[in-house]
């Protein structure tokens, strides 16, 4: 566990920032034009794709050897 502390302490901002990039994507729901959709982000908050439905986005997403976050 010290060691794990450590680490932690050493990460720059940066390296926080990246952090689970590749393993979390966050789904949100969005309007677009007048119409319920899903946006779904990289944990740094790039957006990666827009689908009409949460289970879409949430397959997507796993499709993608990631986890899906829900945001509200």
């Amino acid at each position: 566990m010290k060691q794990s502390s450590q680490f932690l302490r050493a990460m720059t901002v940066k390296d926080f920032a990246v952090l689970g990039v590749n393993a979390i994507a966050y789904v949100k729901p969005v309007h677009n034009d007048g119409h319920q959709a899903y946006s779904i982000h990289a944990a740094d908050g790039t957006a990666l794709a827009l689908v009409p439905r949460h289970d879409l986005a949430l397959a997507t997403v796993r499709q993608h050897d990631m986890e899906p976050l829900s945001v509200h």
